[in-house]
C-alpha cells in the first residue's frame, strides 16, 4: 500500500514514520536539498512491493530491488548510491533489521561506478593514433599533434602497458612545461638534464620516480623524434631508497576476512589466495575458472603475460554459487535487451557473438548498465577496482589495524605466508608472475624472526 501524500490522505501512523525517517536523515547530516530524494526512494522501494511491510522485508529482496535499478541506464553512479544510501538509513539505522548490518550496501553503492574512458580495461578501444590529443592538459597532443601521433605508435608498437603508456605521456607534458612548451626538437641532453634535477631538488621526488621520468624522456627521444639521447652529464639523484613490503600475519589476515562480506568479501579471499593483483581480479572472466583441475587462468597479467594460479579449496563452493547468481544476472541483462560484454576490439571481429556467450562475462560484474565509455554502447561492465580498495582500506581500519593496508597487501601476504610454509620461491614467483626471482627474493625479510632472526640484546637479560 502507497504511503505518498500525494495520492492518498496521510494517516497518522505514516506521518510518524516518514518523521522518523526525516529525523534519522538529519542524525547523518544528510543535506536537507537531498531528503526529499531520500523519502522518493523509499516510496518507489515501498510501491515496488505493494501489500509487503518493511519489517518483513528480507536481504534478497533488496538485493533484487537494486538489480532493477541497475537495468536502467538512464541511472547514474550517484543516482543509485543515492538510492542505496536511503534504504540503508532506512534498515540499519531505523528500522534496525537483524539483517542490515551485515548486508553488503558498499557493495551496491559503489559497485556502480563507470570505468571511465581512460580505465586500463577500455582505454586503448576505438581509438586512432590521434585520439586525446585535445584532452585538457595533454600539451603534447595540443601543440604537437603530429608528434603525439608518433608517440601513440611508437608507444603501441613496443607493446608497452597503457598505464605505462600514461604514465610516460605525462611525463613528457611534465618535460615541456618544465621548458615553456618548447619544441620537443629542440630540447637535448642539457635540458633533460635540467628536468630531472628539477625533480630532485624541488619536487623532492624519489629514485624510482625520477627513474620512470628519464625512462619515458629515453623512449621519446629514441623512438618517437628518433634523436637518441647522448650523454646527458651529472645531475642530482635523490638517494635510492629501499621499501619493505607491508605484511599481514595470518591473524591479521583472518581479521580483514571475517569483516568482509558478499562480492566484496569473495574477492577480498580470492586476492588472498590466490595472489592476484587487484585489477586482474575484477577482470576475471566466467571461462578461466576450472573447477575439474582447481585452477584459475590469470590473462594478460603485468607485462601482458598469463599465468594460472591455484583455485582455493576453501572458496570452490563459493565461486559456484557465485557463478550461478552471475547466470541470473546475465539472463535478466539479455531479456531487457542487453548482455553484450566488452571485448578487446580484435576479439570481438574475430567472433562477433561471443559478446553475449555466457563464458565472456565478467565474474564480478557491476551493479549496474553503463554506457561503455569510449563506443557508447550499453553494457554492463567488470566491478571498480576502486570498490574492492576502499573495502580493504576500511575493513583494516575497523579491525584497528595500524599497518597500511591496501588491497596489495594481500598479494604481500599470500606470497611470505607462502615462503614461510616452505615452498619453493621458484614457484612462488611464477605463482605471482615475477620475470625477475630477485623481485621475488623482497618477501623473504619476515622469514624466522624480525630483524633477520637476530634475537634481541633485551631478551637475554634476565
Amino acid at each position: 500500500m502507497s504511503i505518498d501524500p500525494d495520492t492518498q490522505p496521510i494517516s497518522p501512523s505514516v506521518e510518524r514514520f516518514w518523521k522518523r525517517y526525516i529525523d534519522v536523515l538529519k542524525l547523518f547530516h544528510i543535506p536537507e536539498r537531498s531528503r526529499p530524494w531520500y523519502r522518493k526512494h523509499v516510496q518507489e522501494f515501498i510501491d515496488a512491493h505493494p501489500g509487503a511491510k518493511l519489517r518483513t522485508q528480507t536481504p534478497e529482496a533488496i538485493e533484487h530491488w537494486f538489480a532493477k535499478q541497475g537495468l536502467n541506464p538512464q541511472l547514474s553512479a550517484w543516482q543509485l548510491r543515492q538510492k542505496v544510501d536511503a534504504l540503508r538509513l532506512l534498515f540499519r539505522h531505523m528500522l534496525k533489521s537483524g539483517w542490515a548490518s551485515e548486508f553488503d550496501w558498499d557493495h551496491w553503492a559503489e559497485g556502480g561506478q563507470p570505468l571511465g574512458d581512460r580505465h586500463p580495461t577500455v582505454a586503448r578501444s576505438y581509438e586512432t593514433t590521434n585520439a586525446g590529443a585535445d584532452r585538457p592538459g595533454n600539451l603534447l597532443g595540443n601543440a604537437f599533434p603530429k608528434v603525439y601521433a608518433r608517440f601513440i605508435a611508437a608507444i603501441r608498437v613496443a607493446d608497452l602497458a597503457i598505464n605505462t603508456e600514461q604514465s610516460y605521456l605525462g611525463w613528457i607534458n611534465r618535460f615541456l612545461r618544465f621548458h615553456k612548451s618548447s619544441l620537443p626538437e629542440d630540447c637535448a641532453e642539457q635540458e633533460v638534464s635540467s628536468f630531472l634535477e628539477h625533480l630532485a631538488v624541488r619536487r623532492k621526488v624519489s629514485g624510482a620516480t625520477q627513474a620512470q621520468a628519464l625512462n619515458a624522456l629515453v623512449f621519446f627521444y629514441a623512438r618517437v623524434l628518433e634523436k637518441p639521447l647522448g650523454d646527458i652529464g651529472t645531475f642530482k639523484r635523490p638517494k635510492p631508497y629501499k621499501r619493505i613490503p607491508t605484511v599481514l600475519s595470518r591473524r591479521e589476515v583472518a581479521q580483514i576476512l571475517a569483516r568482509t562480506q558478499g562480492m566484496s568479501g569473495l574477492m577480498v579471499r580470492l586476492m588472498y589466495g590466490t595472489g592476484m593483483r587487484v585489477m586482474e581480479c575484477a577482470r576475471l572472466r566466467i571461462l578461466d575458472l576450472d573447477f575439474d583441475y582447481r585452477q584459475i587462468t590469470v590473462r594478460a597479467g603485468k607485462g601482458k603475460k598469463d599465468r594460472v594460479v591455484p583455485m582455493p579449496d576453501a572458496l570452490a563452493g563459493h565461486l559456484k554459487r557465485h557463478i550461478a547468481w552471475v547466470t541470473d544476472k546475465h539472463a535478466e541483462d539479455l531479456k531487457a535487451g542487453f548482455g553484450a560484454v566488452y571485448l578487446p576490439e580484435a576479439l570481438e571481429r574475430k567472433y562477433p557473438n561471443a559478446a553475449k556467450e555466457f563464458r565472456w562475462q565478467y565474474l564480478f560484474p557491476a551493479t549496474r548498465i553503463a554506457p561503455d565509455p569510449r563506443s557508447g554502447v550499453l553494457r554492463r561492465h567488470h566491478i571498480h577496482q576502486s570498490v574492492i580498495q576502499r573495502a580493504v582500506r576500511k575493513t583494516a581500519v575497523e579491525v584497528g589495524l595500524t599497518k597500511r593496508v591496501t588491497s596489495h597487501t594481500l598479494r604481500h601476504s599470500f606470497a611470505t605466508h607462502l615462503l614461510e610454509s616452505g615452498s619453493d620461491i621458484r614457484t612462488v614467483q611464477e605463482l605471482l608472475g615475477h620475470t625477475d626471482v630477485t623481485t621475488t627474493m623482497i618477501y623473504t625479510h619476515v622469514l624466522g624472526k624480525g630483524g633477520g632472526g637476530v634475537t634481541s640484546p633485551l631478551d637475554r637479560l634476565e
